[in-house]
């Protein structure tokens, strides 16, 4: 499934580019730069070039600050892609901070680390609501894991209070909802998700070993209509109201019933490499 030719020269391509942004980023976050939010962004497009991950937009990410962008996860994946979209930092678990390589970049895009244990819930907490304080976008995965791609998991409430900051001080929470749909141009069933999906106890150097096979892989993300905690009248409220609108997203996307159409160019493009952003409703 795919050359190793291809596997090679991808890994080979990104490791130069990534080599060649990290320290111009570490460079702008000792200087304090404002452009550190958002060079982010065009290092994730090219990686997306790089990995042939053809992202269609639908909607729009808010521009309103403070911002928590509250996104379903499926794999390592939608780092690459959410970050292509949304200039802002992606609260991750403590553990990838000590990856190599990948918790070097998830450092210098300033993520927010967290354990998701009961007893470190506030201090977790507090530590994104400074973030949000300073009028900064956040992205939160609130399943607490990756799952497979066909369905939504339970959110975990807890950090949604962040969004709650008293009257006047208003949290702009925008549900996203991502999905993997086409394989080298084919949908991709049930059956086949997993070949993208990372969860469980996939080990990471195999699953991706395979996804740097494919020519194309198709990304559908759809930025739906924001809230707020005000809006919703509580934490549970809010999360309930994200959960319902990213699975109808999801199962939207999975199904083929919202599927952005290509610029007349782009259909004419070859499989992979190519990164469109066309908008819908």
């Amino acid at each position: 499934m795919g050359s190793t030719t291809r596997r090679i020269g991808r890994l080979v391509v990104y490791l130069a580019w990534t080599v060649a942004l990290m320290p111009v980023q570490a460079m702008g976050l000792a200087l304090r730069r404002r452009w550190v939010a958002r060079l982010p962004c065009f290092y994730h497009r090219n990686c997306c070039r790089i990995f042939g991950l053809r992202v269609r937009r639908i909607g729009q990410p808010t521009a309103i600050r403070p911002a928590l962008f509250v996104v379903n996860h499926i794999s390592y994946a939608d780092i690459a892609v959410l970050g292509s979209l949304i200039p802002g930092s992606f609260v991750a678990k403590t553990e990838v901070a000590r990856w190599p390589l990948f918790g070097w970049l998830a450092k210098l895009q300033r993520s927010v680390f967290v354990d998701r244990q009961v007893r470190s819930t506030a201090v977790q907490r507090d530590a994104i609501a400074k973030r949000l304080a300073a009028r900064e976008a956040l992205i939160l995965f609130p399943e607490g894991t990756s799952g497979d791609g066909n369905r939504l998991l339970p959110f975990k409430t807890a950090l949604f209070a962040v969004a709650d900051r008293g009257p006047g001080d208003i949290v702009t929470v925008q549900p996203v909802s991502i999905a993997y749909t086409r394989l080298d141009g084919l949908p991709i069933g049930r059956r086949y998700r997993p070949l993208v999906a990372w969860y469980g106890a996939m080990a990471m150097a195999p699953h991706l070993w395979t996804m740097l096979g494919f020519a194309a892989i198709e990304v559908v993300v759809e930025f739906h209509g924001a809230t707020s905690a005000a809006e919703c009248g509580s934490r549970k409220a809010l999360a309930r109201c994200c959960h319902e609108r990213i699975a109808a997203g999801l199962a939207a996307a999975l199904s083929g019933r919202r599927r952005p159409d290509l610029p007349r160019e782009k259909r004419r493009a070859p499989a992979g490499g190519d990164v469109a952003a066309p908008v819908i409703g």
